[in-house]
């Protein structure tokens, strides 16, 4: 019940709008009671007459909208239907709240007074309050669910008799309060993990206590494990993990080698990036009699070592994927599996899960089988080193390397024509000193040894799916877990059509699949070398859905395969791993498993996926920002790559650090966001600031505990474009 507010003299007049808030929101936050008039009056203070007039006036509004109803004579009620949804909570530091309904519906506000404290993706049950015309839904949290977040990064403010956690990201909008004796040792400054453990429903500020702490700010390693720790990433291995792991024997017995195909004399080698570790995928190669070419993908058997359900096989699940920041990689399985026992290393003998084909010069497929084999790797290729026997034709098994780059080369034309889509993009990588610190930028490109490997793994990985999903009609396919890719989003790409046409481009959005398609890689082709090739074809990989794992199969849309899915990687992915265990199953006659134990199994996988990328991505972004730090006050030619409401993001063009103009310094009029035209435009002199637009900018300020780059808009006297009349 609200407590009766006492008016003081100095009270100032209240406007009408503010009134017929607070009447509102006194209906939503009492919906099960009923008042008079001039109960309301008494409850929200409003004792002078002109005020009790608006308040008559705005409830007879109230009615005729249906926002409240009649219960008896003179007394009214929130008409709230009792419209209860479920569905996930973002949480905003400003109070702005909303709730996303898992139904796809549009978002619902709900104030932090109605929030009961939930978290940043807790799944929560809302109850959607009665709503006056021209107002947009709200809603009150009436239930939490299930709790997404409980654990926070930030560094220590300590005090005599307790501590603050002030945070690095501001999901909340308050500090969290610890009490002396759950502050586990932390000092003033250090950066620590924080658990909420209560938050009482007055409170300003959560309780929490001392989880872990992770060093001083500034700090290499304290900063990567922070960025892991704020999205709830793995930054250590479990010790009973590890143990567990260290026991398994490296020993293969005659017995197992007589279970499978024996590939050891068969040359055979790995490609990989020059410091990796965790060989899982491996070549062999072999001309057959009839003149045909016999290529094998051998994968790592993981499975024949981790059994599901022991404790390595479940920290690998509740990862489901290696994590890989700027300066480290963090395993799935323990660094003996990974970089071991498991690993495709050369002149050791290993166990693989394995696609064989038979292929002629052409590459079409005459035959092909998955099967279970022993190998040994006669040799370990860098992508550099692979790369250079390519291009100059000479060095260590040059004869299978020239013929394997030739029927890759083969399968992606082919793939090509059947409408997948080449995004071919430069990935940003820093050169790191041995304390951490990043001291130059380099980018890393696709080239034909990173192609040759792609394809074989693209074409076992199909196979594999077609094995289980391709079934004859009218008979229903086993469970399976499918990489899955929908078609693009009709609006995006209508906005991506828009806007590339200011270039002087076109694409079809509209029609079949492969009209589609070839458009967008007719795009892709005219942009490359082009100042905005990369500003387009990161607008036209927005457009296009996310893949994630799933066991209802839709098919791959940019890869233009009805049947896919990830059986290449097991080492560090835990869909493969799923994937080798279901193909054991089914190729031993075994039922189908549980659909939805299976979904449920992927919808983890792409979660968790989403959540490694993004903490590679807050790794790059810190890193950025440390590189740019020492260079305050230099100017460099940029690009603007992304408007928002609040300003303008721009990437220099030499390293391609992204920092942001806010909309505050642009100080020479008053700036409005135009988000269907990607720009921002000047109220008074119509000046005008467009995505792909050319400027230069200068290093203004660097916050390394926020990752964030902020830019000054340097004029340019000369440049008189960007006036629009």
């Amino acid at each position: 019940m609200a407590k009766k507010r006492i008016p003081h003299k100095t009270d100032k007049r209240k406007s009408k709008s503010d009134i017929a808030n607070a009447v509102i929101n006194f209906f939503n936050k009492n919906s099960g009671d009923s008042f008079s008039p001039k109960q309301v009056n008494e409850k929200l203070g409003f004792t002078r007459s002109a005020e009790r007039q608006i308040v008559q006036n705005i409830m007879h509004s109230l009615i005729e909208d249906a926002f409240i109803v009649e219960t008896s004579q003179g007394k009214y009620k929130s008409n709230n239907r009792g419209i209860l949804l479920e569905g996930s909570f973002e949480r905003r530091s400003n109070g702005k709240n909303f709730f996303v309904p898992e139904d796809g519906n549009p978002n619902i506000f709900v104030a932090e007074r109605n929030s009961m404290h939930a978290m940043n993706g807790d799944r929560v049950r809302i109850q959607v309050l009665a709503q006056a015309r021209g107002r947009d839904p709200e809603g009150e949290v009436i239930d939490i669910l299930e709790r997404k977040q409980n654990r926070f990064v930030g560094t220590l403010d300590v005090q005599k008799q307790f501590a603050f956690l002030v945070m690095d990201s501001k999901i909340l909008a308050n500090d969290i309060f610890i009490p002396k004796e759950n502050l586990q040792n932390g000092q003033d400054g250090d950066k620590a993990i924080v658990e909420i453990v209560e938050w009482p429903q007055k409170a300003k500020n959560p309780i929490g206590k001392v989880i872990d702490i992770l060093g001083k700010p500034g700090d290499n390693n304290t900063e990567m494990n922070a960025i892991l720790a704020e999205f709830g990433l793995p930054y250590k291995y479990p010790k009973a993990v590890e143990e567990a792991a260290n026991q398994i024997s490296d020993v293969i017995t005659e017995e197992e080698i007589a279970r499978r195909e024996d590939f050891r004399q068969t040359t055979t080698f790995t490609i990989d990036p020059r410091d990796a570790k965790d060989f899982d995928d491996a070549l062999s190669i072999k001309k057959l009699s009839n003149g045909n070419w016999e290529v094998g993908v051998h994968i790592a058997d993981v499975t024949h070592y981790v059994r599901e359900g022991d404790i390595i096989d479940k920290e690998g699940e509740e990862r489901a994927t290696s994590i890989y920041l700027v300066d480290r990689t963090v395993p799935m399985l323990p660094e003996h599996l990974s970089n071991g026992l498991c690993s495709l290393r050369p002149n050791e003998e290993k166990l693989c899960y394995a696609a064989i084909f038979e292929m002629d010069e052409n590459a079409d497929i005459k035959n092909h089988r998955i099967t279970r084999t022993v190998i040994n790797s006669d040799r370990r290729f860098t992508y550099e080193e692979a790369q250079d026997i390519i291009e100059g034709g000479e060095g260590d098994f040059k004869e299978e390397i020239l013929k394997l780059d030739q029927l890759a080369k083969k399968l992606r034309g082919k793939r090509f024509s059947d409408g997948a889509i080449a995004f071919d993009r430069h990935e940003v990588r820093f050169e790191i000193d041995e304390k951490g610190k990043p001291i130059s930028v380099y980018f890393k490109y696709a080239k034909d040894s990173n192609k040759l490997i792609e394809e074989f793994m693209l074409l076992a990985n199909r196979t594999v799916a077609e094995f289980v999903g391709k079934v004859p009609e009218g008979k229903h396919a086993k469970t399976f877990v499918y990489r899955i890719h929908d078609w693009p989003n009709n609006e995006k790409m209508e906005n991506l059509s828009e806007f590339i046409r200011r270039f002087g481009y076109k694409i079809q959005t509209t029609g079949d699949k492969m009209a589609v398609s070839k458009s967008i890689n007719h795009l892709l082709e005219q942009v490359t070398g082009k100042p905005e090739e990369n500003l387009i074809s990161t607008i036209a990989i927005r457009a296009m859905a996310k893949a994630i794992y799933s066991t209802v199969n839709i098919g791959h849309y940019g890869l233009a395969f009805d049947y896919y899915t990830h059986f290449t990687s097991p080492i560090r992915r835990y869909p493969d791993m799923m994937v080798h265990r279901l193909l054991t199953e089914y190729l031993h006659g075994g039922k189908s498993v549980s659909k939805q134990l299976y979904e449920d199994k992927c919808k983890h996988s792409s979660d968790m996926e989403q959540l490694a990328a993004n903490a590679e991505r807050a790794s790059i972004k810190y890193k950025q920002v440390e590189f740019m730090s020492d260079k305050l006050g230099q100017v460099f030619d940029a690009v603007i790559s992304g408007i928002t409401e609040w300003g303008l993001y721009a990437e220099i063009n030499e390293n391609k650090c992204e920092g942001m103009i806010p909309i505050r310094d642009l100080d020479d009029d008053f700036y409005e966001f135009d988000e269907k035209n990607y720009c921002l435009r000047g109220r008074r002199n119509k000046r005008k600031y467009q995505l792909g637009d050319a400027i230069k900018v200068k290093v203004a300020r660097t916050n390394l505990e926020r990752k964030q780059l902020d830019f000054a808009l340097v004029e340019d006297e000369s440049d008189t474009s960007k006036k629009v009349k």
